[in-house]
């Protein structure tokens, strides 16, 4: 059976993946690094907000993007599924006026025309394909913008290329490697944007090796295996740090934006 452009499967397996970040919303929060102040202002400047704009969220997660968006002194509304992710979220803008909603994309009640940007990093993938864009469309307000940010870590060999390795002898899917549907083709695709913009940002770190444990843990696909894969894989990857107490990656950054047309 087919459900928009995937298989009834493949939106089970979706569905049921985008819930487990919650499960582990405290380590999610301590190893997800945030996001560069150069691409919040890249955002902002592009889609011409300011304070007192209305900006949603989606995808919120514990707040990393939410309190550099909250810094622009916009009406920020930031939204995810996950209560306890929500949480963190809350604590950590305890004193920033945002309005968090545990909730879907899918679910998520708003008059049409209501905001001037719809912003999503690392979670427009999960929504459901037929709404992703075309409600994001539809709450814009003429000549509102959609950006989508995605993160990419690439590991210095000879570690990049054994992690890999230890993902794709897992899954024929890359593991943490699926692109999101935030390419210009796709969004140009849909026939309800003006012809997209990209920004790209790239930022040497240096990790401990405990944290690439972390962060490979906090991804969909591990977290969806079984104990016992989930254990081999932890080891299969300590076993690469061993003789590493640190790694060094570059951060990769991506921003694709696009314009609901002016006259929509």
């Amino acid at each position: 059976m087919q459900t928009g452009t995937e298989t009834e499967r493949e939106r089970n397996k979706r569905h049921f993946q985008r819930t487990l970040f919650d499960g582990v919303a405290g380590l999610y929060d301590a190893s997800r690094p945030g996001y560069p102040v150069s691409v919040v202002q890249f955002v902002a400047a592009t889609a011409g907000i300011g304070p007192g704009d209305a900006v949603l969220e989606i995808g919120c997660g514990t707040g990393q993007l939410t309190e550099r968006l909250a810094s622009l002194g916009v009406r920020l509304t930031a939204i995810d599924i996950g209560p306890a992710l929500i949480d963190i979220a809350r604590r950590r803008l305890a004193a920033a006026d945002v309005s968090f909603q545990v909730t879907s994309f899918e679910d998520l009640e708003a008059d049409d025309a209501s905001f001037d940007l719809v912003i999503s990093s690392a979670a427009f993938h999960w929504i459901d394909p037929e709404v992703r864009f075309s409600k994001s469309a539809r709450l814009l307000r003429p000549g509102g913008w959609l950006a989508l940010l995605g993160n990419e870590d690439a590991y210095d060999e000879p570690l990049g290329g054994a992690l890999t390795g230890i993902w794709q002898a897992r899954t024929d899917t890359g593991g943490a490697w699926e692109k999101p549907p935030s390419e210009p083709d796709v969004i140009a695709a849909t026939e309800l944007f003006e012809v997209p913009v990209m920004h790209g940002h790239a930022e040497r770190i240096v990790r401990p090796a405990a944290d690439v444990i972390d962060v490979e843990s906090t991804r969909a696909t591990f977290l969806g295996w079984p104990a016992e894969e989930r254990q081999a894989f932890t080891e299969e990857l300590r076993e690469q740090l061993r003789s590493r107490p640190e790694v060094r990656l570059t951060r990769h950054t991506s921003v694709t934006m696009a314009q609901v047309p002016r006259n929509a």
